[in-house]
């Protein structure tokens, strides 16, 4: 591929290195096999032993250089003094050059390098950098996006952490702004650019060099904004992007790539890639001694796997919902969700029905518990004393964390639908956090826990104390699942509503579950308990001085009213 005067369009590398000389090495002959001109430039910070020995190593590839040393470290000026050294050494010594591109150590080319010297020849005057102003890009990490032009920054961000930010504050505090040259306008983007030689010569050949490099000393980050400022005053044409695949997470640290990521890598299509992990072996393998079979002859498109990214970063900050990891779990709000999946909670209806969790059971194919707060111990299905996940029928164990306990039953049986009893004579330390859940379908008919009390043979004055006490609970705890926080989904009937008419309520909560035994509608109804003199009991409760107004108005006779049957369907006859 040759350019308008005939002379062989080439790429030359610049390569920061700072770590893993044994991989840059490597990389460094795979770009000069392909013809590129090399210089690098190793941190001084790079013990003396080691650069001798990777020069020493080097010495066999033509068309390499070593620039002048710098100490670079994470935000300094040194990254941007060391790409200057190495580009001026480039712009001498290789005249041929077109097309400067700058790269790390840690880079990889994922597509051949002719492709890379082929692309660029056929867009002999564009700019490949990524140069935005603050205004228009949200990835500023650390607060400052602006300020970082107008404040002064000469202490480390990594080293010096608090002078760094008191710093800061005394700046602020005393209202105190740098001027920005020139009236230049700071853009930002990746630090790895690639330049034709006309603007990076223009940049580094400027008379107000000097000032601008004085101004940029003081920016924070200013690898990520000194090219990519100034290359705006002189490219003909700029690509504001980056042929270099890297990505970040939502901290700003780069993203590693390793063994696991080949295909990944190869859907991107791009010409190379960072962060690569030294012992990537897999990687190096296929993409510098295999490199023919590597990726199709296209434009390079990273947004392919932008997707994967970014539902990786969901996963970081967020985690799995109902899935607790260190860093979230001690901060209420950030655990996403209580738990993992659906589950029905249900209050009154076992004291109402015999045998309810049986019909429920066989009604829906839930895995149906008793009370699992009970005060004596969790009540698991089929008197289970440990299920799923090594959880214990202990109360001391369940009580020590109740949020727990509950996250990690409907967690250790995710694809089963789990669900429980729950009333006033229960462990009441959970219901908030029912409450809150979005996963929880809670059903409830008050006042059902008078019903045992009917039953019990108990002294009527120790009937009336229980009593009290349970309609207290039951009032505050109606008053949680009725407040603007609840968010499960709830539904609450009173006991002489219910038992007028219970199957249109009981076909409701359960065409909620959604499970597919139950869409074909109830075939058989359960068993309701014989509440004969139950209304007489209320009012004896009423004669004794105790007001049982949570389950609705019962008649005072001694006779219940037969329950409604449910109100036909009407159908077509043809």
């Amino acid at each position: 591929m040759t350019d308008g005067q005939g002379q062989q369009a080439q790429v030359g590398i610049v390569m920061l290195v700072h770590t893993a000389f044994h991989r840059a090495e490597q990389v460094a002959r795979h770009w000069s096999a392909a013809g590129c001109p090399l210089v690098i430039h190793a941190d001084k910070s790079v013990p003396a032993k080691t650069y001798d020995a990777f020069m020493k190593a080097l010495s066999d590839v033509p068309n390499l250089r070593f620039s002048r040393r710098y100490r670079c470290e994470w935000g300094t000026w040194g990254l941007v003094a060391a790409t200057q050294s190495a580009a001026e050494v480039m712009l001498a010594d290789f005249p041929e050059v077109r097309h400067v591109y700058l790269a790390s150590g840690s880079c990889l080319p994922l597509r051949p390098v002719e492709e890379l010297i082929e692309y660029l020849a056929q867009r002999p005057q564009t700019d490949f950098i990524e140069s935005a102003t603050t205004a228009d890009v949200p990835w500023t990490i650390g607060g400052l996006d602006h300020e970082r032009f107008t404040l002064r920054f000469p202490f480390s961000w990594r080293r010096h952490r608090y002078l760094f930010d008191k710093y800061v504050d005394l700046q602020r505090r005393l209202g105190v702004r740098r001027n920005i040259p020139n009236a230049i306008v700071p853009h930002m983007g990746s630090q790895w650019w690639c330049l034709t030689r006309q603007t990076l010569s223009a940049i580094l050949q400027d008379p107000e060099r000097p000032t601008y490099d004085r101004y940029f000393r003081r920016v924070w980050i200013p690898d990520e904004s000194y090219f990519q400022t100034l290359a705006r005053l002189y490219a003909r044409r700029i690509e504001s992007r980056s042929l270099t695949l890297s990505k970040f997470d939502y901290q700003g640290k780069p993203h590693i790539f390793y063994d696991d990521h080949l295909q990944l890598l190869r859907r991107s299509d791009c010409f190379v890639a960072r962060k690569i992990w030294p012992d990537a072996d897999r990687l190096y393998q296929a993409f510098l001694k295999d490199p023919d079979n590597t990726m199709a002859r296209t434009e390079p498109n990273p947004g392919k796997i932008d997707r994967i990214f970014a539902k990786a970063v969901d996963r970081r900050v967020y985690g799995r919902a109902g899935l607790y990891m260190q860093s979230r779990f001690p901060v209420e709000g950030r655990e996403n969700g209580l738990t993992s999946a659906p589950y029905s909670v249900f209050e009154g209806f076992s004291e109402l029905f015999e045998d309810f969790e049986t019909w429920l059971a066989r009604s829906t194919g839930a895995r149906v518990h008793g009370h699992l707060f009970a005060p004596d111990r969790a009540q698991f299905s089929d008197g289970q004393t440990v299920m799923n996940g090594a959880l214990s029928d202990s109360a001391a164990l369940r009580d020590y964390n109740p949020r727990a306990f509950l996250a990690n039953l409907i967690w250790n049986t995710r694809g089963e639908r789990q669900c429980f009893q729950f009333g006033p004579g229960d462990t009441q330390t959970i219901e908030w956090d029912m409450a809150k859940d979005n996963n929880a379908q809670i059903s409830v008919i008050t006042g059902a826990w008078a019903v045992p009390l009917f039953k019990s043979n108990l002294n009527f004055a120790d009937i009336r104390t229980a009593a009290a006490q349970l309609q207290r609970i039951e009032s505050k705890h109606l008053d949680v699942l009725r407040s603007q926080w609840t968010k499960a989904r709830v539904r609450i009937w009173s006991m002489a509503e219910f038992v007028e008419s219970p199957m249109e309520p009981l076909q409701v909560v359960i065409d909620e579950m959604g499970l597919s035994r139950a869409q074909r509608g109830l075939s058989e109804a359960p068993r309701m308990t014989d509440l004969t003199g139950f209304g007489q009991f209320l009012q004896n409760l009423k004669n004794q001085g105790m007001h049982p107004y949570l389950m609705g108005n019962f008649p005072a006779g001694h006779d219940m009213p037969e329950p409604r049957p449910p109100k036909r369907k009407p159908y077509l006859v043809r």
